[in-house]
């Protein structure tokens, strides 16, 4: 034998030794006697040891049934302590997060949402991937992954949750701007030194929308190229080029004046921010309110940046 078939047969001897007889042990359980009684004298065949001296009057243990039974305390107490951990990981915020997010998505605000949720939920730790691969949600163990997709988006066995909307503008900063006539359209940037996200093709375009959802397509040569978000901000406001970035990642720039949005009418078509997840069933609130958090600071970016324009 290498382990015994039904745990719950360790609880059911322990609570028969506590009360002292079957019938006590069966009304606290609210059971019948007879059905622990077998439930007991089965766990003795396949123990092969006699655990309980029975008599029409009394139990009693065994020399070996005292020892087993100080096992079934101990089995007993360490799965109510395992049920006490679950019970306090449904009821308020606790535990490791394992999520997953794209580089330039952090860079854009998420990070920081992520940080005032963590300052405000002690016992909670969060633990990001920040890659701009697809992740497979359930085999890597991930409790959701942020994506940015345009829409729709496709069909899936995961839950979707929506976050919000990432666009990019172009901003460049008011020393670049003031040795330029105000640009009227994109192709008026022509004269204008840029910058751009790397592209393995080495072609740069910037692919827009105006506010009659027409789609406008420009080319440019860029002065500097690269993947990191923060190198395009801190050469933006340098006056290097005019940028394409997030809306959400330079608000405060636009708002405290240290970068111009050029062109208002013109931004990327949006991307759908969401998270992907297995189920809902089952949501821990560490999960569930790390979730709300991205929604609500999503909401809160919006609002700031409408109200401030």
């Amino acid at each position: 034998m290498d382990q015994i078939t039904d745990l719950n047969d360790l609880r059911i001897f322990a609570e028969v030794v506590e009360h002292g007889s079957f019938t006590a042990a069966a009304r606290t359980l609210g059971t019948q006697t007879s059905k622990l009684s077998r439930r007991v004298r089965a766990l003795e065949e396949e123990l092969q040891v006699r655990l309980l001296n029975r008599t029409s009057r009394s139990l009693s243990l065994t020399e070996t049934g005292r020892q087993f039974y100080q096992h079934c305390l101990a089995v007993v107490a360490e799965s109510q302590a395992a049920k006490d951990i679950v019970d306090q990981t449904r009821t308020k915020p606790q535990g490791t997060v394992r999520i997953s997010c794209p580089v330039a998505l952090l860079s854009s605000g998420v990070s920081g949402i992520i940080s005032r949720y963590i300052d405000e939920n002690p016992q909670v730790q969060v633990l990001v991937d920040a890659t701009n691969r697809r992740v497979d949600v359930v085999e890597e163990g991930l409790d959701f992954a942020v994506r940015v997709r345009l829409p729709p988006l496709e069909n899936t066995d995961l839950t979707v949750r929506h976050l919000g909307l990432s666009i990019h503008i172009l901003v460049a900063s008011p020393e670049l701007a003031a040795r330029h006539p105000a640009p009227s359209s994109v192709e008026s940037l022509k004269d204008w030194s840029t910058l751009a996200m790397a592209s393995n093709s080495g072609r740069f375009a910037w692919n827009l929308v105006d506010t009659s959802e027409k789609a406008i397509s420009w080319a440019h040569q860029p002065r500097l190229a690269t993947d990191d978000l923060a190198t395009l901000r801190l050469a933006a406001m340098q006056g290097v080029g005019v940028a394409l970035l997030p809306r959400e990642f330079i608000g405060d720039d636009v708002q405290a004046g240290r970068l111009l949005h050029l062109l208002p009418d013109l931004a990327t078509p949006p991307g759908l921010v969401h998270a992907v997840f297995a189920t809902r069933r089952g949501m821990v609130p560490a999960v569930r309110y790390l979730l709300d958090a991205l929604v609500a600071g999503f909401e809160a970016f919006n609002e700031k940046w409408y109200s401030g324009r």
